[in-house]
């Protein structure tokens, strides 16, 4: 009996405590955008030289990239033109294609807070304007690169937030940008800060040159909004983790190598549900709350998992357990939880993994381009 008070006591604790980039606040619940984009309905109504066009919500997205493999460019332009929605969203479509797409989406809504993202520079691989928006952005050359990762945020961003200037480094896209400056990948420009080349080497992960990196910023989800139930229960990760699986299943239909996956916070919650139906080759938790398994090998995966937890992150403070749906499980950093770990002493707070000259993102430029060990 005292160790069921406990626990509810504990999972009271977990509603309070787990939320993401926001830190202590309270939420509000949110509705998850979920099924396939706006516009569908006509896109299913169309045909091209006589062709029905594959169903966004049920086609696979082998099943796309063949069935615009076979098209001429004039029939692919056609479908940009009316449907750029549909196209800019559906997985297994052309990249170059789909980034046209967004730009014309987004230029669309008319609205002020996306209207960056509709920069000729800028290669946005998804765009849903329902709800608080939702976005991914490619930093480098997807097409080519031979190494590829994908960041998945925590609670509080949507496609308004996630490039805020304020958030050089731990914002998505700052995130992103910083994971490829230090693989020494290559300058970015347009909407890039900069260049580099990696800080260090990270202590037991590894060193060595790979090819070229391109990383994802990927907000495919509705998130969290500050700290409440929705960031403490698994509602939103479930719903996100099915849109995650069916983001990498289009990578592999458009031949992208296999991802390392970054998890930030709630998104380590929202990949560890997506784990075991991915084909990533890393999956890397920094901050997490939990990942809804009790060990690693317990996630199904075969990628190799890792973990990481700076000294004065206030995720430290989430009791790891999961009691009636509410809190996300075991701590990935534990040895119990049987994850790799990364280094990451020197980190600050709950979003300072990706400052440049940190341990952690030494390690994590290494996991990206396939050097740790």
């Amino acid at each position: 009996m005292r160790r069921f008070g406990r626990t509810l006591v504990t999972a009271a604790l977990a509603v309070t405590l787990v939320g993401g980039t926001a830190g202590w606040a309270s939420g509000d619940s949110q509705a998850a955008v979920t099924g396939p984009p706006p516009g569908s309905d006509a896109w299913r109504a169309d045909t091209v030289s006589g062709r029905a066009l594959p169903d966004p919500a049920t086609a696979a997205p082998r099943e796309v990239a063949a069935f615009f493999a076979g098209l001429d460019d004039a029939a692919r332009r056609e479908l940009l033109r009316s449907h750029p929605l549909v196209v800019g969203n559906l997985e297994g479509a052309p990249l170059p294609l789909r980034y046209e797409a967004n730009r014309i989406a987004v230029a669309a809504t008319g609205e002020a807070r996306y209207a960056s993202l509709a920069a000729p520079d800028r290669q946005i691989l998804a765009f849903d304007p329902r709800g608080r928006g939702q976005v991914a952005e490619v930093f480098g050359d997807l097409e080519h690169a031979e190494h590829v990762s994908v960041i998945v945020p925590g609670s509080d961003n949507d496609a308004a937030t996630y490039d805020a200037p304020r958030k050089p480094y731990t914002g998505p896209a700052g995130m992103a940008r910083a994971l490829r400056e230090a693989t020494g990948s290559g300058t970015e420009s347009g909407s890039g800060t900069g260049t580099g080349t990696g800080t260090g080497t990270g202590t037991g992960t590894g060193t060595g040159t790979g090819g070229s990196t391109a990383v994802v910023a990927w907000i495919g989800y509705t998130t969290p909004v500050g700290v409440g139930l929705d960031a403490a229960d698994g509602r939103l990760a479930r719903a996100g983790a099915a849109r995650l699986v069916r983001f990498t299943a289009g990578l592999d239909a458009v031949g992208a190598p296999d991802p390392a996956l970054f998890c930030h916070s709630y998104g380590s919650v929202v990949c560890g549900l997506a784990a075991g139906h991915t084909d990533a080759a890393d999956l890397v938790a920094f901050g997490s709350p939990g990942m809804r398994a009790d060990t690693a090998a317990a996630l199904g995966t075969g990628a190799r998992v890792w973990a990481a937890r700076g000294p004065s992150d206030w995720i430290a403070d989430v009791p790891n357990v999961e009691f009636a749906g509410i809190g996300h499980g075991a701590d990935p950093t534990s040895a119990a939880f049987g994850a790799r770990r990364v280094p990451a002493a020197d980190v600050q707070g709950h979003t300072g993994y990706f400052m440049p000259g940190t341990q952690s993102l030494a390690a994590f430029a290494a996991i990206a381009k396939g050097a740790a060990r």
